[in-house]
C-alpha cells in the first residue's frame, strides 16, 4: 500500500538533493584543481589527462559554420569566487576586451626572450603538424647600380642665406637654353647578392657608403629621381611585376609619427593599414586540415592565431604582442609627442618605429639603423626577437647597424660589408675573420669583430677593387 508524502517532505527532499548536487560540484572542482596542480605527475602524465571541459568546448566549436569557427576559440578565465579554479568558455576572438587581451598576453609572455621563443615554436609546431607551408621571400639583386644626378655649385656649398640668395639669382639670370652644370655620382656601383629567408643578415659599413640606398632599393622605396640599372627580384619576380610594399617593409632611421596619437593607437593604425596578409589563408587551411585529422590544438595558441588573422578589427591582439616584446607596454597609453608636446622618450620612439612595421604580415624586413638612441641591452633584446622571427617563421631580415655590440653581432647569420658603394664581403659571419686574414687583415686580440670589419672597410677607402665576394 502506497504511503502518502506531504508537501513539507517533498520540499525537504528537494533541498537535500540540491545540497548533494552542490557538494558534488564543489568536490569535482577541488579534485580537478588538485589534479592540475599535482607536481608529482610527470609531464607525459599531465599531457595524458583529458580535460573534459576543454573537449566539450572544442566540440561546440567544431559544430559551428566555417566563418564562425575561424573566429571562435576556447578562452580560459579565472573564476571570480575561486582564484584557483579556471573555467573555459567558447568566445569570439574579435570581442576580447582590453583587459582580457592584456591578461592573455601577460600570461603568454612573462619573460620576453624565453616565452616569445616558446610561443613561436608552438605556432611553428602546430603548422608543421598538418603540413602547412609558410610563405617565404628570397631577395636577389644582380649588377645593381644606382646613380644620382647632382647640380654643380660654385664656391662653398654651405646652406647659408647668402649662398641660397646667390644661387637663386644665378638661376634667374641664366640665359634661355643654357643648362646648369651637372655631375653623376654612383651611390651603388655594380653589386650583386642574395638575401635568403630564415637568416639574419647584418649590413655594415662607414657612413655614406650606400647602406640606406641599398635598403631602399631592395624594398622598392627609392626616390624616382635616382637612375637605377640592374635587376632586383623577389622569388624570381622583378619589382616591376608586383607591388613590393605589400611584401616587404622598410624601417627608416628617422622617427616620423603623429604626436597627438598614443603609442597603442599608432601601432593599431599601422596594423589596420597593413592588414593581415596571408595569415587569414593560412588559418583557413590550418583549421580545415586539423578538422579532417581530428587534431585539437592548444587553446592559447589557437586563440592567438585566430585573433591576429581576422581582418577589419579596430584593435588587434597583435598590437598587445608587439608592445610587449618591444617593451612599449609600459607607455602604451602615452602620447607620442614632439618638440611642443610632452610624450615618450627618444628610445621609445625608435622602438615604436620598428613596432609599427613589424606588426604587419610582411615577410621581408629591411631595417636602417634601428639601434640609434637605444642602449646595448635594449638593442640586443630587439635583435634577439628578430632572430627568433627569422629562424622560426622563415622571415627575410636585413638590418643595418653602425656599431653593434659583440653580443648583438653574434646573433646574425650573414654579414654584408660595404665601402664607397661596393660590397667588400658577403657571406657567413663565422667565415668573415678567416677571409680577411687570408687577405692580410688580422683581427687583433680583445677587439670586437664588428669594429675590426668597419676599420677594414676604411683601409680600402678610395680603392676601386672589391676585396671579396662570397
Amino acid at each position: 500500500m502506497a504511503q502518502l508524502v506531504s508537501s513539507d517532505d517533498i520540499e525537504s527532499i528537494r533541498m537535500d538533493l540540491s545540497e548533494i548536487g552542490r557538494s558534488l560540484r564543489s568536490s569535482f572542482r577541488r579534485q580537478t584543481s588538485i589534479l592540475r596542480s599535482n607536481s608529482a605527475l610527470s609531464a607525459s602524465e599531465k599531457d595524458d589527462v583529458v580535460d573534459e571541459e576543454n573537449m566539450l568546448a572544442w566540440a561546440a566549436i567544431e559544430r559551428l559554420p566555417t566563418y564562425d569557427r575561424l573566429r571562435s576559440s576556447v578562452f580560459e578565465e579565472v573564476n571570480g569566487n575561486e582564484a584557483n579554479v579556471k573555467t573555459k568558455r567558447v568566445t569570439d576572438v574579435t570581442k576580447l576586451g582590453p583587459v582580457e587581451r592584456h591578461v592573455f598576453i601577460e600570461k603568454m609572455i612573462k619573460h620576453i626572450e624565453h616565452d616569445n621563443l616558446q610561443l613561436l615554436h608552438k605556432i611553428r609546431k602546430r603548422i608543421d603538424k598538418v603540413g602547412v607551408e609558410l610563405p617565404t621571400v628570397e631577395v636577389r639583386y644582380k649588377n645593381l647600380t644606382i646613380e644620382a644626378e647632382c647640380e654643380l655649385v660654385h664656391g662653398k656649398p654651405l646652406p647659408t642665406l647668402w649662398n641660397s640668395l646667390k644661387s637663386t639669382i644665378m638661376n634667374l639670370a641664366r640665359l634661355p637654353g643654357l643648362q646648369s652644370e651637372t655631375a653623376k655620382i654612383k651611390i651603388i656601383n655594380d653589386v650583386s647578392g642574395v638575401i635568403k629567408p630564415g637568416r639574419m643578415t647584418l649590413l655594415l659599413g662607414p657612413p655614406g657608403c650606400g647602406k640606406t640606398t641599398l635598403l631602399k632599393a631592395l624594398s622598392g622605396n627609392l626616390d624616382n629621381s635616382l637612375k637605377v640599372s640592374g635587376e632586383i627580384s623577389y622569388n624570381g619576380y622583378k619589382l616591376e611585376e608586383f607591388v613590393p610594399q605589400k611584401t616587404s617593409a622598410y624601417i627608416s632611421q628617422n622617427d616620423l609619427h603623429i604626436p597627438e596619437m598614443t603609442v597603442r593607437e599608432t601601432v593599431d593604425y599601422s596594423s589596420r593599414f597593413q592588414g593581415v596578409g596571408s595569415r587569414a589563408d593560412i588559418m583557413i587551411d590550418l583549421s580545415r586540415r586539423e578538422k579532417e585529422a581530428g587534431i585539437v590544438p592548444d587553446p592559447d595558441i589557437d586563440t592567438y592565431m585566430k585573433a591576429i588573422s581576422v581582418e577589419g578589427q579596430k584593435t588587434n591582439l597583435q598590437t598587445d604582442y608587439i608592445l610587449k616584446i618591444l617593451g612599449l607596454d609600459i607607455c602604451a597609453d602615452t602620447l607620442v609627442g614632439d618638440a611642443m608636446r610632452r610624450g615618450i622618450s627618444g628610445g621609445q620612439k625608435k622602438r615604436l618605429t620598428t613596432g609599427e612595421l613589424i606588426v604587419g604580415p610582411t615577410k621581408a624586413l629591411f631595417m636602417d639603423e634601428i639601434s640609434n638612441g637605444l642602449d646595448s641591452s635594449t638593442t640586443y633584446q630587439i635583435v634577439a626577437c628578430l632572430q627568433q622571427l627569422a629562424h622560426i617563421t622563415d622571415a627575410t631580415i636585413l638590418v643595418a647597424l653602425l656599431q653593434p655590440a659583440p653580443e648583438t653581432f653574434d646573433l646574425f647569420d650573414d654579414i654584408i660589408l660595404m665601402a664607397e658603394g661596393k660590397i667588400l664581403y658577403h657571406g657567413p659571419r663565422n667565415s668573415s675573420l678567416e677571409f680577411f686574414e687570408s687577405c692580410g687583415f688580422k683581427c687583433p686580440e680583445r677587439k670586437g669583430v664588428a669594429d675590426f670589419l668597419q676599420e677594414a672597410s676604411y683601409v680600402e677607402k678610395g680603392s676601386s677593387t672589391v676585396l671579396a665576394w662570397n
